[in-house]
Protein backbone atom coordinates (compact mmCIF):
# COMPACT_ATOMS: atom_id res chain seq x y z
CA UNK A 1 0.00 0.00 0.00
CA UNK A 2 2.78 2.36 0.51
CA UNK A 3 4.08 1.40 -2.61
CA UNK A 4 0.82 2.35 -4.08
CA UNK A 5 0.46 5.91 -2.39
CA UNK A 6 3.70 6.65 -3.00
CA UNK A 7 2.88 5.93 -6.96
CA UNK A 8 0.16 8.14 -6.70
CA UNK A 9 1.97 11.27 -5.11
CA UNK A 10 4.72 11.09 -8.20
CA UNK A 11 2.02 10.62 -10.79
CA UNK A 12 0.12 13.50 -9.19
CA UNK A 13 3.08 15.66 -8.94
CA UNK A 14 4.27 14.91 -12.97
CA UNK A 15 0.75 15.89 -14.26
CA UNK A 16 0.51 18.89 -11.83
CA UNK A 17 3.85 20.45 -12.94
CA UNK A 18 2.99 19.66 -16.97
CA UNK A 19 -0.64 21.30 -16.20
CA UNK A 20 -0.81 24.45 -18.38
CA UNK A 21 -5.25 25.32 -17.72
CA UNK A 22 -7.03 25.60 -14.36
CA UNK A 23 -9.81 23.59 -16.19
CA UNK A 24 -7.15 21.10 -16.20
CA UNK A 25 -6.10 21.35 -12.99
CA UNK A 26 -9.25 21.00 -11.61
CA UNK A 27 -9.43 17.71 -12.98
CA UNK A 28 -6.37 16.56 -11.60
CA UNK A 29 -7.96 17.40 -8.27
CA UNK A 30 -11.00 14.64 -8.75
CA UNK A 31 -8.91 12.30 -10.43
CA UNK A 32 -6.96 12.02 -7.03
CA UNK A 33 -8.53 13.74 -4.43
CA UNK A 34 -12.16 13.25 -5.35
CA UNK A 35 -14.76 10.94 -3.87
CA UNK A 36 -13.90 8.18 -6.08
CA UNK A 37 -9.93 9.84 -7.16
CA UNK A 38 -7.09 7.04 -6.93
CA UNK A 39 -6.25 8.68 -3.56
CA UNK A 40 -9.73 7.89 -1.96
CA UNK A 41 -9.83 4.07 -3.49
CA UNK A 42 -6.70 3.42 -1.92
CA UNK A 43 -7.47 4.63 1.55
CA UNK A 44 -10.77 1.89 1.03
CA UNK A 45 -8.28 -0.60 1.48
CA UNK A 46 -6.75 0.25 5.12
CA UNK A 47 -9.86 -1.58 6.75
CA UNK A 48 -7.69 -4.90 5.31
CA UNK A 49 -4.56 -3.71 7.20
CA UNK A 50 -3.39 -4.92 10.60
CA UNK A 51 -4.33 -2.25 13.41
CA UNK A 52 -0.31 -1.62 13.90
CA UNK A 53 0.37 -1.00 10.13
CA UNK A 54 -3.14 1.85 10.09
CA UNK A 55 -1.15 4.73 11.77
CA UNK A 56 1.51 4.59 9.38
CA UNK A 57 -0.42 4.29 6.02
CA UNK A 58 -3.16 6.65 7.55
CA UNK A 59 -0.29 9.44 8.63
CA UNK A 60 1.23 8.65 5.05
CA UNK A 61 -1.90 8.94 3.19
CA UNK A 62 -2.61 12.43 4.89
CA UNK A 63 0.96 13.50 4.07
CA UNK A 64 0.38 12.64 0.60
CA UNK A 65 -3.23 14.46 0.12
CA UNK A 66 -1.54 17.61 1.88
CA UNK A 67 1.30 17.75 -0.48
CA UNK A 68 -0.71 17.40 -3.74
CA UNK A 69 -3.07 20.11 -2.10
CA UNK A 70 -0.02 22.30 -1.69
CA UNK A 71 0.87 21.90 -5.08
CA UNK A 72 -2.68 22.34 -6.76
CA UNK A 73 -3.44 25.70 -5.30
CA UNK A 74 0.62 26.38 -6.34
CA UNK A 75 0.17 25.60 -9.55
CA UNK A 76 -3.40 27.43 -9.44
CA UNK A 77 -2.05 30.85 -8.45
CA UNK A 78 0.62 30.34 -11.22
CA UNK A 79 -1.68 30.07 -13.49
CA UNK A 80 -4.36 32.47 -12.38
CA UNK A 81 -1.00 35.10 -12.39
CA UNK A 82 -0.09 33.95 -16.16
CA UNK A 83 -3.73 34.19 -17.03
CA UNK A 84 -4.11 37.80 -15.85
CA UNK A 85 -0.78 38.90 -17.45
CA UNK A 86 -1.87 37.75 -20.74
CA UNK A 87 -5.22 39.51 -20.03
CA UNK A 88 -3.45 42.71 -19.63
CA UNK A 89 -0.97 42.68 -22.50
CA UNK A 90 -3.89 41.88 -24.88
CA UNK A 91 -6.49 44.54 -23.16
CA UNK A 92 -4.59 47.72 -23.33
CA UNK A 93 -5.75 50.72 -22.25
CA UNK A 94 -5.14 54.34 -24.42
CA UNK A 95 -4.90 56.75 -21.77
CA UNK A 96 -5.68 59.16 -24.02
CA UNK A 97 -8.66 58.12 -25.91
CA UNK A 98 -11.40 60.77 -24.60
CA UNK A 99 -13.99 59.53 -22.41
CA UNK A 100 -17.37 58.66 -23.25
CA UNK A 101 -19.65 60.99 -22.54
CA UNK A 102 -23.01 60.55 -20.22
CA UNK A 103 -26.14 61.57 -22.01
CA UNK A 104 -27.28 64.42 -19.73
CA UNK A 105 -31.39 64.61 -19.62
CA UNK A 106 -33.29 67.57 -20.74
CA UNK A 107 -36.76 69.16 -18.75
CA UNK A 108 -39.32 68.34 -20.47
CA UNK A 109 -41.03 71.27 -22.82
CA UNK A 110 -44.24 70.89 -20.33
CA UNK A 111 -42.51 71.67 -17.08
CA UNK A 112 -40.55 74.37 -18.86
CA UNK A 113 -43.45 76.20 -19.88
CA UNK A 114 -45.66 75.66 -16.20
CA UNK A 115 -42.55 76.77 -14.17
CA UNK A 116 -42.56 80.09 -16.91
CA UNK A 117 -46.19 80.63 -15.99
CA UNK A 118 -45.86 80.07 -12.18
CA UNK A 119 -43.16 82.66 -12.24
CA UNK A 120 -45.28 85.44 -14.44
CA UNK A 121 -48.09 84.89 -11.37
CA UNK A 122 -45.66 84.54 -8.80
CA UNK A 123 -44.32 87.85 -9.92
CA UNK A 124 -47.85 89.43 -10.04
CA UNK A 125 -48.52 88.43 -6.57
CA UNK A 126 -50.46 85.25 -6.72
CA UNK A 127 -50.08 82.23 -4.60
CA UNK A 128 -50.01 78.33 -5.94
CA UNK A 129 -53.01 75.87 -4.57
CA UNK A 130 -53.44 72.10 -5.17
CA UNK A 131 -55.91 69.79 -4.70
CA UNK A 132 -56.83 66.45 -4.54
CA UNK A 133 -57.38 64.71 -8.02
CA UNK A 134 -60.19 62.50 -7.07
CA UNK A 135 -62.72 64.75 -6.29
CA UNK A 136 -66.58 64.75 -5.24
CA UNK A 137 -69.30 65.49 -7.40
CA UNK A 138 -69.83 68.20 -5.22
CA UNK A 139 -67.12 70.39 -5.69
CA UNK A 140 -66.59 69.08 -9.17
CA UNK A 141 -69.82 70.18 -10.33
CA UNK A 142 -72.17 71.41 -8.03
CA UNK A 143 -70.43 73.98 -6.41
CA UNK A 144 -69.26 75.73 -9.75
CA UNK A 145 -72.71 76.18 -10.65
CA UNK A 146 -73.10 73.34 -13.07
CA UNK A 147 -76.25 71.29 -12.66
CA UNK A 148 -77.15 67.60 -12.44
CA UNK A 149 -79.05 67.99 -16.45
CA UNK A 150 -75.68 69.60 -17.59
CA UNK A 151 -74.02 68.00 -20.73
CA UNK A 152 -70.75 68.25 -18.93
CA UNK A 153 -71.30 65.28 -16.14
CA UNK A 154 -72.27 63.17 -19.08
CA UNK A 155 -70.63 59.74 -18.70
CA UNK A 156 -69.04 59.87 -21.95
CA UNK A 157 -67.17 63.15 -20.87
CA UNK A 158 -66.44 62.25 -17.26
CA UNK A 159 -64.15 59.12 -15.85
CA UNK A 160 -66.42 58.01 -12.71
CA UNK A 161 -65.30 56.25 -9.81
CA UNK A 162 -68.56 55.74 -8.55
CA UNK A 163 -71.91 58.01 -8.47
CA UNK A 164 -70.55 60.58 -5.92
CA UNK A 165 -66.44 60.22 -6.98
CA UNK A 166 -65.09 61.00 -9.85
CA UNK A 167 -61.10 61.98 -11.65
CA UNK A 168 -61.67 65.70 -11.47
CA UNK A 169 -62.55 66.93 -15.12
CA UNK A 170 -60.73 70.38 -14.55
CA UNK A 171 -58.42 72.58 -11.71
CA UNK A 172 -61.17 74.67 -10.80
CA UNK A 173 -62.44 72.42 -7.36
CA UNK A 174 -59.09 73.67 -6.15
CA UNK A 175 -60.68 77.47 -6.48
CA UNK A 176 -63.56 76.32 -4.44
CA UNK A 177 -61.94 74.50 -1.82
CA UNK A 178 -59.96 78.00 -0.86
CA UNK A 179 -62.43 79.84 -1.18
CA UNK A 180 -63.88 78.02 2.06
CA UNK A 181 -60.52 77.92 3.65
CA UNK A 182 -59.33 81.41 3.08
CA UNK A 183 -61.71 84.69 3.49
CA UNK A 184 -60.67 87.59 0.59
CA UNK A 185 -58.38 89.02 -0.91
CA UNK A 186 -57.65 85.59 -2.53
CA UNK A 187 -55.10 85.73 -5.36
CA UNK A 188 -54.06 81.76 -6.31
CA UNK A 189 -53.38 79.52 -9.56
CA UNK A 190 -53.87 75.62 -9.69
CA UNK A 191 -51.78 73.91 -12.10
CA UNK A 192 -52.31 70.21 -12.48
CA UNK A 193 -53.37 66.94 -14.29
CA UNK A 194 -57.02 66.73 -15.33
CA UNK A 195 -59.12 63.87 -16.78
CA UNK A 196 -61.75 63.34 -19.46
CA UNK A 197 -62.67 60.37 -21.82
CA UNK A 198 -61.47 61.70 -24.73
CA UNK A 199 -59.87 59.88 -27.39
CA UNK A 200 -56.64 60.45 -28.43
CA UNK A 201 -55.36 62.62 -31.27
CA UNK A 202 -52.97 65.26 -32.14
CA UNK A 203 -54.90 67.62 -30.51
CA UNK A 204 -56.80 65.51 -27.44
CA UNK A 205 -55.78 63.16 -24.82
CA UNK A 206 -58.02 61.84 -21.99
CA UNK A 207 -54.62 62.94 -19.31
CA UNK A 208 -53.80 66.76 -19.93
CA UNK A 209 -53.11 69.36 -17.81
CA UNK A 210 -54.37 72.69 -17.10
CA UNK A 211 -53.52 76.20 -14.70
CA UNK A 212 -56.89 77.59 -13.49
CA UNK A 213 -56.36 81.38 -11.70
CA UNK A 214 -58.81 83.02 -9.13
CA UNK A 215 -58.73 86.64 -7.31
CA UNK A 216 -61.15 87.88 -5.33
CA UNK A 217 -61.67 90.74 -3.02
CA UNK A 218 -63.45 93.83 -3.03
CA UNK A 219 -64.26 96.20 -6.47
CA UNK A 220 -62.57 93.63 -8.76
CA UNK A 221 -63.88 94.27 -12.05
CA UNK A 222 -63.43 92.81 -15.48
CA UNK A 223 -60.88 95.29 -16.33
CA UNK A 224 -58.74 94.02 -13.65
CA UNK A 225 -59.16 90.84 -15.31
CA UNK A 226 -58.35 91.61 -18.92
CA UNK A 227 -55.55 93.43 -17.83
CA UNK A 228 -53.76 90.72 -15.50
CA UNK A 229 -54.49 88.35 -18.67
CA UNK A 230 -52.84 90.57 -20.87
CA UNK A 231 -49.69 91.12 -18.94
CA UNK A 232 -50.03 87.12 -18.55
CA UNK A 233 -49.74 86.69 -22.69
CA UNK A 234 -47.35 89.51 -23.24
CA UNK A 235 -44.78 87.78 -20.56
CA UNK A 236 -45.27 84.64 -22.40
CA UNK A 237 -45.11 85.51 -25.55
CA UNK A 238 -43.22 88.15 -26.21
CA UNK A 239 -45.03 91.99 -26.33
CA UNK A 240 -46.02 91.65 -29.71
CA UNK A 241 -48.73 89.76 -29.13
CA UNK A 242 -52.03 90.99 -28.97
CA UNK A 243 -55.04 89.57 -27.53
CA UNK A 244 -58.51 90.07 -27.66
CA UNK A 245 -61.82 88.87 -25.69
CA UNK A 246 -65.25 87.30 -27.24
CA UNK A 247 -68.38 86.42 -24.91
CA UNK A 248 -68.70 82.95 -23.99
CA UNK A 249 -70.52 80.99 -21.61
CA UNK A 250 -69.29 79.06 -18.60
CA UNK A 251 -71.46 78.39 -15.43
CA UNK A 252 -69.42 78.97 -12.81
CA UNK A 253 -68.45 82.42 -14.94
CA UNK A 254 -70.88 85.87 -15.41
CA UNK A 255 -69.69 87.43 -17.60
CA UNK A 256 -67.70 85.19 -19.29
CA UNK A 257 -64.95 85.05 -22.40
CA UNK A 258 -62.44 83.20 -24.07
CA UNK A 259 -59.08 85.01 -24.79
CA UNK A 260 -57.68 84.71 -28.09
CA UNK A 261 -54.04 85.69 -28.96
CA UNK A 262 -52.25 86.87 -32.23
CA UNK A 263 -50.87 83.75 -33.83
CA UNK A 264 -47.04 83.85 -32.51
CA UNK A 265 -46.30 81.81 -36.16
CA UNK A 266 -47.42 84.16 -38.53
CA UNK A 267 -47.77 87.33 -36.36
CA UNK A 268 -51.29 87.61 -37.56
CA UNK A 269 -51.54 87.51 -40.91
CA UNK A 270 -52.79 84.23 -41.07
CA UNK A 271 -50.98 80.49 -41.52
CA UNK A 272 -52.04 76.90 -41.21
CA UNK A 273 -52.02 76.76 -37.33
CA UNK A 274 -54.31 79.65 -37.12
CA UNK A 275 -56.32 78.17 -40.22
CA UNK A 276 -55.97 81.54 -41.86
CA UNK A 277 -57.71 83.82 -39.30
CA UNK A 278 -54.52 85.27 -37.22
CA UNK A 279 -56.14 84.54 -33.73
CA UNK A 280 -55.43 81.44 -31.15
CA UNK A 281 -57.67 80.89 -28.51
CA UNK A 282 -55.83 79.70 -25.04
CA UNK A 283 -57.99 80.07 -22.07
CA UNK A 284 -61.60 80.81 -21.10
CA UNK A 285 -62.35 83.36 -18.26
CA UNK A 286 -64.82 85.51 -16.44
CA UNK A 287 -66.49 87.16 -13.12
CA UNK A 288 -66.73 84.43 -10.48
CA UNK A 289 -70.39 83.82 -10.11
CA UNK A 290 -72.61 85.28 -7.60
CA UNK A 291 -74.23 81.66 -6.37
CA UNK A 292 -70.39 80.06 -6.68
CA UNK A 293 -69.64 82.86 -4.12
CA UNK A 294 -72.12 82.40 -2.20
CA UNK A 295 -71.40 78.42 -2.25
CA UNK A 296 -68.38 78.59 -1.06
CA UNK A 297 -69.24 81.58 2.05
CA UNK A 298 -68.11 84.54 0.31
CA UNK A 299 -70.57 87.46 0.32
CA UNK A 300 -71.23 87.85 -3.34
CA UNK A 301 -72.84 91.94 -1.92
CA UNK A 302 -69.35 92.29 -0.79
CA UNK A 303 -66.77 90.47 -3.04
CA UNK A 304 -66.49 90.14 -6.27
CA UNK A 305 -63.82 88.18 -7.94
CA UNK A 306 -62.05 86.54 -11.67
CA UNK A 307 -61.31 83.01 -12.56
CA UNK A 308 -59.56 82.05 -15.75
CA UNK A 309 -58.32 78.27 -16.73
CA UNK A 310 -55.88 77.71 -19.70
CA UNK A 311 -54.82 73.99 -21.16
CA UNK A 312 -51.00 73.70 -20.61
CA UNK A 313 -50.14 71.57 -23.99
CA UNK A 314 -52.18 74.12 -25.99
CA UNK A 315 -50.16 76.77 -24.87
CA UNK A 316 -46.94 75.11 -25.07
CA UNK A 317 -47.59 73.58 -28.48
CA UNK A 318 -48.31 77.21 -29.57
CA UNK A 319 -45.24 79.30 -27.75
CA UNK A 320 -42.82 76.42 -29.35
CA UNK A 321 -44.61 75.43 -32.54
CA UNK A 322 -45.52 72.07 -31.94
CA UNK A 323 -48.44 70.71 -33.92
CA UNK A 324 -48.99 66.72 -32.50
CA UNK A 325 -50.13 66.90 -28.37
CA UNK A 326 -48.34 62.87 -28.59
CA UNK A 327 -44.98 64.09 -29.08
CA UNK A 328 -45.60 65.43 -25.22
CA UNK A 329 -45.64 61.73 -23.90
CA UNK A 330 -44.15 59.81 -26.36
CA UNK A 331 -40.31 60.22 -24.39
CA UNK A 332 -38.54 60.31 -28.00
CA UNK A 333 -35.32 61.79 -27.15
CA UNK A 334 -34.83 63.25 -30.16
CA UNK A 335 -37.84 65.51 -29.78
CA UNK A 336 -37.31 66.79 -26.07
CA UNK A 337 -33.10 67.18 -26.87
CA UNK A 338 -34.98 70.63 -28.82
CA UNK A 339 -35.89 72.08 -25.55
Amino acid sequence: MKENLQAIREKAMDLLNNVKELKRLDEIRVEFLGKKGELTKVLRGMKNLSPEERPAIGQLANNIREAIEEKIEEVKNELMKKEQEERLKSEVIDVTMPGKKRRLGHRHPMNLVVDEIKEIFLGMGYKIAEGPEIETEYYNFEALNIPKEHPARDEQDTFYINENFMLRTATSPIQVRVMEKEKPPIRIICPGKVYRSDEVDATHSPVFHQLEGLVVDKNITFADLKGALEVFAKELFGDKVKVRFRPHFFPFTEPSAEMDISCVACGGKGCNICKGSGWIEILGCGMVHPKVLKMAGIDPDIYTGFAFGMGLERLAMSKYGVKDLRLFVENDVRFLEQF
